[in-house]
C-alpha cells in the first residue's frame, strides 16, 4: 500500500500525489496518469500493482489545479463531472505537474510514464513535452489523435478498444498510420476495459494489455 504526499511543480503549484514503493530496491519508476475520475481507489490500485511489480509508483493529483482531493467513482454522474475538468487543464500545467513526479522518483532509476483515459492522451503529451522520460504507456487515450502532430522523444506503447464508443476507431488507425513507431495493440474491448470497476472492463483484454506493458516497461525501465 502506498501514501499520499506533496509535491511542488516548477510554478509553485502544490499538489497531492499516491506514492508507492516496492519491496527491495526499484528497477524503476513510473508516473500513472489518473482518469478523468482522480486519484481514486482504481488508480491507487493500479500503483500499487506496478509498485508489486518492483516499480517506484507515482500518482500525480492532476486535477488538484481546479479542484483538491477529487475522488469519484463510475456512475454516469461522475463521468458526466469528471468531463468538465478536462477544458480546464491547460498542457504546459499539467506537464509541470507531471514534471514534479518524474523529480520525485528518478532517485529510482529511469522514469517511465502510463495514463488511462484523459491520462492516457496525457502520457501522449508527455511523451513529447516532458524532457527525461524512457518510456511511455498509453491506454485508451482520448485526445491522442487530435494532438497526432505531436513528437514523442522516447519509445512509446498504445493500447486501444475497437468499439470503444468515445474513440472511434478509424481516428485511431489514422493516427498509427501516422506514427509507426508507436508500438500499438487493438483490443476486443471498449473504453476503459483495464478498470474492473467499469462495466466496460474486460478481463481477457486488460490482462493480456498489461503483460505487454510491462515487458515494455522492463524493456525501456528496467
Amino acid at each position: 500500500m502506498g501514501k499520499m504526499i506533496e509535491m511542488t511543480a516548477g510554478d509553485g503549484h502544490k499538489l497531492a500525489a499516491y506514492r508507492a514503493e516496492p519491496k527491495g530496491k526499484p528497477r524503476g519508476a513510473l508516473i500513472v496518469v489518473q482518469e478523468i475520475f482522480g486519484v481514486n481507489s482504481h488508480i491507487k490500485s493500479v500503483a500499487d500493482g506496478y509498485a508489486a511489480d518492483g516499480y517506484l509508483a507515482i500518482a500525480p493529483a492532476f486535477f488538484d489545479r481546479v479542484e483538491r482531493g477529487l475522488d469519484i467513482g463510475y456512475a454516469q454522474a461522475d463521468v458526466e463531472r469528471g468531463r468538465t475538468f478536462i477544458p480546464k487543464m491547460q498542457w504546459d500545467k499539467v506537464i509541470q505537474d507531471a514534471g514534479a513526479a518524474k523529480d520525485n522518483v528518478k532517485t529510482a532509476g529511469k522514469v517511465g510514464i502510463v495514463g488511462y483515459c484523459w491520462g492516457g492522451t496525457v502520457s501522449w503529451m508527455s511523451a513529447s513535452r516532458l524532457a527525461g522520460l524512457a518510456a511511455a504507456v498509453t491506454y485508451y487515450g482520448g485526445g491522442i489523435t487530435s494532438n497526432s502532430g505531436e513528437e514523442p522523444k522516447c519509445p512509446v506503447m498504445s493500447h486501444w478498444g475497437e468499439t470503444d464508443h468515445a474513440i472511434p476507431i478509424d481516428g485511431v488507425r489514422k493516427f498509427l498510420g501516422e506514427h509507426k513507431e508507436v508500438t500499438s495493440f487493438i483490443y476486443p474491448a471498449g473504453h476503459g476495459f483495464n478498470c474492473d470497476q467499469r462495466g466496460s472492463y474486460h478481463a481477457e483484454s486488460a490482462k493480456l494489455a498489461r503483460s505487454r506493458s510491462l515487458e515494455f516497461l522492463k524493456k525501456h525501465l528496467g
